[in-house]
């Protein structure tokens, strides 16, 4: 019975081992107060730490569950860069602006978290094989953030904005109204966009079309154009 024991906590083990994804933190900035900031108030364990958490939420909100689900990412690593903006991701890197960090009034630790769980989504979620709406692709990653109760206080209320797809905040929140209509729907669109891209996702889905969605989101929160 041991012996059996053993045997499958090296097995477990072995198996974390095969899945574990790897997390490099390099600061490219430490010459300026931006790479200081990131240095002194968040940290490299620390921002290793939130990738890591990051991605198993991710995985538990867009249902990734077994690795077949996932892309083979084995390694994502944080720069703190030199540059304007905020954050982007590309090729399994992650870039950070140490000036973003150096100038952030607030709880810069917070912010920065909440901004890694976004950026750490595009590591993750399928893009339609590049045909899905670039603004529907930033609200899943705003979508994630808000679930981990990451969104800043700055973001658009429930109901505003122009577009269902014009990306980040506004497109969050209404992924989070579709999803309040049928749990688990965040996760099914991502994963039909594994692929390839349709509006008609959204049909499949929720029986309506994307527009007729958002016009009744609208009308929800009183803020019909």
């Amino acid at each position: 019975m041991i012996k059996h024991v053993l045997c499958f906590l090296v097995f477990l083990h072995a198996f974390h081992q095969t899945h574990a994804v790897q997390y490099t933190v390099i600061n490219k900035a430490l010459s300026t107060s931006g790479g200081v900031a990131f240095r002194d108030k968040i940290g490299a364990d620390y921002a290793k730490q939130t990738l890591d958490s990051a991605t198993q939420f991710i995985w538990r909100v867009l249902q990734l569950n077994n690795p077949g689900d996932r892309k083979n990412v084995q390694k994502v690593t944080l720069y703190v860069d030199d540059m304007d903006g905020v954050a982007y991701a590309s090729n399994n890197e992650i870039h950070l602006s140490g000036r973003y960090v150096g100038n952030y009034q607030g709880d810069v630790k917070r912010e920065i978290t909440g901004v890694l769980y976004h950026e750490m989504v595009h590591i993750w979620q399928w893009n339609g094989n590049g045909g899905a709406p670039g603004g529907l692709i930033e609200g899943i990653a705003d979508y994630v953030r808000l679930k981990a109760n990451y969104a800043p206080s700055h973001w658009v209320k429930p109901g505003q904005g122009q577009k269902w797809d014009q990306g980040y905040d506004v497109t969050a929140r209404f992924l989070d109204y579709c999803e309040s209509l049928k749990s688990g729907f965040v996760a099914e669109l991502n994963q039909k966009m594994r692929t390839a891209y349709s509006d008609q996702f959204f049909v499949d889905i929720l029986g309506k079309s994307v527009d007729q969605l958002w016009n009744e989101y609208k009308a929800k929160y009183g803020n019909l154009p």
